[in-house]
């Protein structure tokens, strides 16, 4: 008997079936078996079925002799099912990786529960993913199991079947079965939730939804949109059947069943247009009948119940009307003020240009407005260290407020207090650039403090980069890079890229970055700390992964399977993955002791302190970690693809910091064997540091600051020596 049975049913959807299925059997998970129902498809659905069945024994085929339709075909898939839990999964969406392991540890965790509800992300054929808007409902905080009852914010999510697992016992001793119709989930979601003795919830993306273009049933125009007052009756039916969930419930599905039918009402393009009097004049009658006392009705949706409550064509199509105007007199509203708001900062601003610039204050920002950190905040912190006359204040949006230290003021971008310090302050510090607006005062100093080592292509290289340079505006980037007055270098090889790429007449301080100077100052205690804060083991070897942005893909994915990596290596390693900006799906739950998302942390160095190697591809977080003379894995397999399409000032693989792995397999292979560490990896990563590292003694932001503000010329870096810490997991230093 398997631990699952999926039922897939299937109708005309030949160019999808191979991926469907492909997302369930290479899941990790491989307890399972996959009923594929193939009702009377008039494609090759029924080909590719035995495809399927013929190449893996887990695969059932079920070919049935005429369309019956979504419903009865997921029947026909539960005569089939031997597994504990059943799962049905439309032929069109997908398992995403990992799925099913989650589940399973989710369904022992929480003692086989009845019904196991799981979340989802709607795909589009644009490449975007987007979560469901009410995940929050499905928290695991508080019991780990429950009834309907004490959740009831459940019923709010999609009423469909393809997010739950079903105790099949639990399902046959109930005799739940689908009726025909479009709307077939509803006589099936709603009595199953309510009948279930024990419920779990697992937050995690466990399906992609398909959001097909064309082709899908409920977004047609069509009478079949009727088939909902027949679906609701059999809830009203069931509730009949059931007295004690009778009086709990049924005010509850009446509003729901009065939200869907306005809904459907109101959504453009479902209903034929000569028949949507008859579907409100239909409403207004099951609203009569199935109204029940003590359905107190929230006052957002008043008014659209009572739309079906009076249920005339008319009376809808006055009431749309006023509500268009007033929707529309709002919109014009909210931008005249938002108009007369920005041309009154703007004023603002413009008399604050003609004020005094202030001496003694310094503004500084990071990263288009988020928290504190990188190079403008060691900056901000060597500025209160060695010259603290100097007021700074620190530009980030509200929800990254919290990161900004105590003592320096806090700026919300936008604001009038924002446009005062941009105005006055004669210090501007960045590691991108401020608004376009920005006017450069003389006597003001801006310095760009960059935020990495260039190893991909920069600036006005990326001109014949079309993959990488989408939107790019070259006359206002170097408009930008003429305001600039200092800007920084790690090393020879980024200030010659600087210098060529943002061609302007700053000064380069080839200073080190000041962002690595917390590597010198940490301590084995600060060392301790931060893996205790991170959970991770004591004896653990902790690494690092850190991936970078890919060009040429439209959407963002972790390149590695890391739980299988983590399985492979066994308990001695713990991942912390660190998923750049533009990376969309969350980890799962499997392995959760040993694979820490860290992609929220505030301090990426913080994070380089705390582990004992760095496993990237392309990212420039490598010159950065090579500092601290630990080890460096790089996982180059797609290195052609990236160099087409944004192009490199070297080959990372012909002068590499340590190991280069070409694929996944040989990533485990370097850990597995101990290569990651070994002799010739410690000869690659002192010459990456050499070239790389020359300035990262601890004092980049010292050096800095005395320069732009007191004017004192350096007299030299010494040449960085590694510092050895006691306690590093794997005998490496820590600088």
């Amino acid at each position: 008997m398997p631990r699952f049975s999926v039922i897939v049913p299937v109708y005309k959807v030949q160019a999808y079936l191979h991926e469907c299925l492909r997302s369930v059997l290479e899941q990790s998970f491989t307890d399972l078996e996959v009923i594929a129902v193939d009702d009377c498809s008039p494609d090759a659905c029924g080909e590719i079925i035995d495809e399927f069945a013929a190449r893996d024994a887990r695969v059932r085929a079920v070919h049935l002799s005429e369309n019956v339709g979504l419903g009865r075909a997921r029947n026909a898939g539960l005569e089939h099912a031997t597994g504990d839990y059943v799962l049905f999964l439309d032929s069109d969406d997908t398992f995403t990786p990992g799925a099913l392991q989650a589940i399973a540890d989710r369904i022992k965790e929480t003692g086989s529960p009845d019904v196991l509800h799981f979340d989802y992300a709607r795909t589009f054929w644009d490449g975007r993913e987007v979560r469901n808007q009410l995940a929050h409902l499905l928290t695991q905080e508080g019991p780990a199991v429950f009834r309907l009852s004490d959740r009831p914010g459940l019923l709010r999510l999609l009423m469909v079947v393809w997010s739950k697992a079903f105790n099949r016992d639990f399902i046959e001793r109930e005799g739940f079965a689908f009726p025909p119709g479009y709307y077939e989930d509803t006589p099936w979601t709603y009595p199953v939730l309510m009948a279930a003795e024990s419920i779990a919830t697992l937050d995690r993306v466990c399906v992609h939804y398909r959001q097909r273009r064309q082709g899908n049933i409920l977004g047609t125009t069509s009478r079949k949109h009727f088939d909902i007052f027949d679906q609701y009756e059999r809830v009203f039916e069931f509730l009949d059947q059931h007295p004690d969930l009778d009086a709990q419930w049924r005010a509850v599905i009446f509003r729901r069943m009065v939200d869907h039918l306005s809904t459907l009402f109101t959504k453009r393009g479902r209903l034929p247009r000569r028949s949507r009097a008859e579907f409100l004049r239909k409403s207004r009658a099951y609203y009569a009948r199935y109204r029940t006392p003590g359905a107190r009705v929230p006052g957002r949706t008043r008014l659209r119940h009572a739309l079906v409550r009076l249920g005339t064509h008319r009376t809808y199509r006055a009431l749309w009307t006023a509500l268009a105007v007033r929707r529309r007199l709002s919109r014009t509203v909210t931008k005249a003020r938002r108009a007369a708001r920005a041309t009154a900062l703007q004023l603002h601003y413009r008399i604050q240009l003609r004020l005094p610039v202030r001496e003694k204050e310094a503004v500084f920002s990071s990263y288009w407005g988020r928290g504190h950190g990188c190079n403008p905040g060691a900056l901000e912190e060597a500025f209160r260290t060695h010259a603290p006359h100097i007021r700074t204040s620190w530009i980030a949006a509200p929800e990254h407020q919290h990161t900004v230290p105590p003592g320096t003021r806090r700026l919300t971008p936008g604001t009038a207090a924002y446009w005062t310090a941009l105005a006055r302050s004669k210090y501007l510090v960045n590691n991108v650039n401020f608004d376009r607006r920005l006017v450069k005062r003389p006597g003001q100093v801006f310095v760009q403090t960059q935020h990495g080592t260039p190893l991909k292509r920069m600036g006005l290289d990326l001109q014949d980069r079309p993959a990488a340079s989408r939107g790019t505006d070259f006359g206002q980037l170097l408009r930008s890079a003429d305001k600039w007055d200092y800007v920084l270098s790690a090393n020879r090889h980024s200030t010659l890229v600087w210098e060529r790429v943002f061609p302007a007449s700053y000064t380069t301080l080839e200073y080190g970055y000041p962002r690595n100077d917390l590597f010198r100052r940490a301590s084995s205690q600060d060392r301790a700390r931060l893996r205790d804060t991170l959970g991770i083991p004591r004896d653990s070897i902790a690494v690092l992964y850190a991936p970078t942005h890919r060009d040429y893909r439209i959407t963002q994915r972790l390149p590695l399977d890391l739980e299988r990596m983590l399985r492979t290596l066994g308990p001695r390693f713990t991942i912390l993955t660190r998923a750049h900006h533009a990376y969309e799906a969350p980890l799962s739950e499997v392995e959760a002791a040993r694979l820490v998302d860290v992609s929220g942390h505030p301090s990426v160095e913080a994070l380089c302190i705390a582990s004992d190697a760095l496993v990237t591809d392309y990212s420039s977080l490598m010159f950065d970690y090579a500092a601290l003379d630990r080890p460096i894995v790089i996982h180059a397999d797609d290195w052609e693809a990236y160099e087409a399409a944004r192009g490199t000032y070297f080959d990372l693989r012909a002068f590499p910091p340590g190991a280069v792995a070409r694929s996944e397999d040989e990533l485990i292979d370097i850990f597995a064997t101990g290569h990651w560490r070994g002799s010739r990896s410690a000869q690659l990563r002192t010459a990456f540091r050499e070239r790389f590292c020359p300035y990262e003694d601890g004092r980049a932001g010292e050096r800095v600051v005395r320069r732009v503000v007191f004017g004192e010329e350096p007299t030299g870096a010494s040449p960085a020596v590694p510092h050895q810490v006691e306690g590093a997991g794997v005998s490496a230093p820590l600088r």
